[in-house]
């Protein structure tokens, strides 16, 4: 019966859990009770006897091998307890948490670096991508010295843990609990749903929310790029991470105040997309603008690393929702399906608008459009149901797009803050948007499977469901302050420490300047090959240059 609920069959006997508990015949018509069934675990004339423990199950016959005692031996042991495979691991659900987390991992790292250092100019590839690596490393090791147990800990205030260490063997190999998320009924003292207690160890859980925190301010960094210090970035790094991302999560998934009152984010909508979109433009503004060259023209050097990276970004997002549910179950497969459906109504959707008012498709528009849809499905992709998710990817496609390419033109606040790679519209605006759909369009049986709070249900349900979007509305409304908020007093105080944007003379050069390296032998950025200037590279057969003049501007 243990095998059957596991889903694991018994060969070669196939018995289901209805004929083990009503004493039926088995597929080949024998009673469960006579000598065949016995063989099995009785020991036999001339046989040694087999394991009688309740895990042990015979193997099946392969074609041309001979399978011996040692072999059904070696294949019960993998399922029996021992001291690194205690009785509540879930192999299955540590598996999958563990390769989504490594998927949301190459999201940043390849994916988002090599995105960076595709879509911005030649000069600034190895910067922008650098500052996505930094960050990526550094927030791993805060993480794991203070960041985690801030974020999902024990309770210290209504939005933050008690900061300690996450490194002691004996909590990392423990089975996973993440204390504060018990939920209580509105007298405060009748337990609604116990505290999640994922069946594998601490040390996954550890892992799985460490690359969510390290993509957040990788996102980040996608608003400030060209121009921050780097020193100043190194600084911002662990100040954001602690005094705003832990803060976030803990709020709305650790247990914290907006958590306990039901809002929803399924995967990080507002945790990740809304704070790194709101709080990259905040940054944005203190840093101040590119040099008035980049601003005006800013052409991306690889469209093809761009369409790269933006793959694994895709393909990642299916760690990223599918690891949510902090299992390998129903909720994550439709999740996946879920993000996979508003993504390419997205992206559809985006490039269509980009050919009715400008005429020609854009590559760099398709990849904003299919960022939109992931982003605008995460805090709903295992609530809602397939034909809102399709709905959700039409108003993605759609609504940011007119902020980006029509607002921003017409916005004196837009037009003057320089938001690099507009991470307000793709992760703020789509965040935004994301969020409150899910209050409107959260299917209340598919909340059922998922959230603490019993009987949640989207607006359009009816009910309750018109209180769910007010909360959802002001859950959004309490992160975008408090990212505003932190990430301004940050950045002042850094700006008191070191310079937050590098010097003019640092903004003209590009890599070459801030690290002393580039990213190709090649010339680029609309300039026509000059030997003076770049250098006369001769050949040995008739003078000419080795390498071909490159022009990135029409003739």
């Amino acid at each position: 019966q243990r095998f059957l609920a596991a889903g694991i069959p018994l060969f070669p006997l196939k018995l289901s859990a209805s004929q083990l508990k009503a004493g039926a015949a088995d597929d080949a018509g024998a009673p469960l009770t006579s000598p065949r069934l016995r063989s099995y675990i009785e020991p036999q004339p001339g046989r040694p006897a087999r394991s009688t423990c309740s895990t042990s199950i015979p193997t099946p016959q392969l074609p041309g091998r001979v399978v011996d005692h040692q072999d059904k031996m070696a294949a019960a042991s993998a399922y029996q307890s021992s001291a690194s495979s205690p009785d509540w691991l879930n192999k299955g659900d540590n598996a999958w948490q563990l390769t989504a987390a490594t998927l949301v991992g190459l999201q940043s790292f390849p994916g988002l670096v090599v995105l960076y250092g595709g879509v911005v100019k030649k000069k600034w590839a190895v910067n922008s991508a650098f500052m996505a690596l930094y960050a990526f490393a550094a927030v791993w090791i805060c993480w794991v010295t203070w960041a985690y147990h801030m974020s999902f800990g024990d309770k210290l205030l209504p939005i933050w843990g008690k900061a300690r260490p996450a490194l002691n063997q004996g909590h990392l190999i423990a089975q996973a609990l993440l204390p504060a998320t018990a939920h209580y009924h509105a007298d405060g003292t009748t337990l609604e749903t116990p505290a999640a207690e994922p069946f594998y160890p601490m040390a996954t859980v550890v892992y799985f929310q460490c690359v969510f925190a390290a993509i957040t301010l990788v996102l980040i960094a996608g608003s400030l790029l060209g121009r921050m210090s780097f020193l100043a970035w190194m600084m911002f790094v662990p100040l954001w991470l602690t005094f705003s991302y832990t803060v976030g999560a803990f709020s709305v998934w650790g247990g914290g105040f907006l958590f306990q009152w039901g809002v929803i984010d399924y995967c990080g909508g507002y945790v990740i997309h809304l704070s790194a979109g709101f709080a990259g433009f905040t940054a944005a503004y203190w840093v101040g603008p590119r040099s008035q060259k980049d601003r005006e023209r800013f052409p991306p050097n690889n469209i093809l690393f761009t369409l790269t990276g933006a793959g694994l970004l895709w393909m990642g997002w299916a760690g990223f929702n599918g690891g949510g549910p902090y299992a390998a179950n129903v909720v994550a497969s439709m999740s996946v399906l879920n993000t996979n459906i508003c993504t390419a109504m997205s992206l559809i959707v985006w490039t269509c608008l980009d050919v009715i008012f400008f005429k020609k498709p854009s590559v760099v528009g398709a990849v904003q459009g299919m960022i939109t849809g992931l982003v605008c499905i995460t805090p709903a992709a295992g609530v809602v149901q397939g034909w809102a998710a399709m709905v959700m990817g039409v108003l993605a496609g759609s609504i940011p797009w007119y902020t980006m390419m029509i607002l921003h033109k017409r916005s004196r606040l837009l037009k003057h803050v320089d938001d690099t790679l507009g991470v307000i519209h793709t992760h703020g605006v789509a965040g935004l948007l994301g969020g409150l759909l899910t209050g409107l369009l959260a299917d209340p049986n598919l909340c059922n499977l998922f959230l603490p709070v019993t009987n949640s249900q989207g607006a359009f349900y009816g009910g309750v469901g018109g209180a769910q979007f007010g909360k959802q509305l002001a859950g959004a409304l309490f992160i975008v302050g408090w990212n505003v908020a932190v990430t301004s007093i940050i950045c002042v105080a850094i700006n008191c420490v070191v310079p937050l944007r590098m010097p003019d003379d640092k903004l003209e050069v590009g890599d070459d300047a801030v690290h002393g390296e580039e990213a190709y032998a090649l010339w680029g950025d609309g300039e026509i090959y000059d030997a003076t200037k770049h250098g006369a590279d001769e050949t040995e057969h008739g003078g000419r240059a080795a390498v071909a003049p490159v022009s990135m501007t029409p003739s």
